[in-house]
């Protein structure tokens, strides 16, 4: 068996520039009732430095992420548990179909059979409808989160003197940016920034948050933060 919950796909892979982030995250801010009748005017960026900041490892980073992420993954501990029940016994009949098959007669060979299909499905199911819930509530977090981190990055990049800020979360050819040096990456100090606006603490545990995964059956992990592609030679 397997199926599997997938990972939460964060596929923001766009070239951000301080003027449309800008547009956007205050929009975002403000109330659907206080909005204006014409559109905010955009803000253009005075920089001329070129950044990267990995979207998704920073939403995973923040102490308000890692906390949210972990809560979630805790919820949902009792159905991964339930699910993980539900396909040991389905390998269990299925062990029984290879090893008593032949020993059967063809009325209790076909019951088994039916049995084990009737299950299979059934546990498919029961898998998709927690891989989207799972996904769903992992969407709502990162949203959230996005929301509140744009307008800290446009005035992170504004006061650093950034003119554009591109999207690392997806590599090349993904992402648009084929290779960059880590010393233009600023997902730490955003994240840092926004830390310390958002007053949330730091969770107990250490490390970063990962998404949801059906631990039971087969565990999927957050993968590595994006680095530099190879240079082209």
């Amino acid at each position: 068996m397997t199926s599997k919950f997938t990972r939460v796909l964060l596929a923001m892979a766009f070239v951000i520039s301080v003027a449309a982030l800008a547009q956007t995250g205050s929009a975002a801010a403000a109330p659907a009732a206080a909005a204006p009748a014409s559109a905010a005017p955009a803000v253009t960026g005075t920089g001329t430095k070129v950044g990267t900041i990995s979207m998704e490892q920073a939403i995973f980073a923040t102490n308000e992420g890692r906390r949210d992420f972990e809560a979630l993954s805790k919820k949902l501990e009792p159905k991964q548990n339930e699910l993980k029940g539900q396909n040991e016994e389905i390998e269990g009949l299925k062990k029984q179909l290879n090893t008593q098959g032949d020993k059967l007669n063809e009325e209790a060979r076909a019951s088994l059979v039916k049995q084990i299909e009737t299950r299979q499905k059934s546990l498919d199911r029961a898998l998709q409808d927690a891989r989207e819930d799972a996904q769903n509530q992992q969407n709502e977090i990162a949203q959230r989160i996005l929301q509140r981190l744009g307008p800290v990055l446009i005035k992170y990049a504004s006061d650093n003197g950034f003119g554009v800020i591109m999207d690392t979360s997806q590599p090349w050819p993904q992402s648009p940016v084929v290779w960059w040096g880590e010393a233009v990456d600023v997902t730490k100090p955003v994240v840092e920034v926004y830390n310390a606006q958002s007053g949330v603490p730091a969770p107990a545990s250490t490390g970063t948050a990962k998404p949801v995964s059906a631990k039971p059956l087969g565990t999927t992990t957050k993968p590595a933060p994006a680095k530099p592609a190879d240079s082209p030679k």
